[in-house]
């Protein structure tokens, strides 16, 4: 499913997209690890965010 840039909230903070550099950013920023690894992240467990910030240990 597209990210929807009109839907910001609630569900636009559930899922990650690892093909929008800004998104990228802003979980990078908000869960305190790399692009490498937050793409790592997202490849083992789905984009979830829920999900990944788990993998992480966050």
């Amino acid at each position: 499913m597209p990210d929807d840039k009109t839907k910001r909230s609630p569900e636009d903070n559930k899922q990650i997209d690892i093909n929008d550099p800004s998104e990228v950013s802003n979980w990078c920023r908000s869960l305190g690890c790399t692009a490498d690894e937050l793409k790592a992240a997202v490849s083992a467990v789905g984009k979830s965010a829920e999900k990944v910030k788990e993998h992480l240990g966050k």
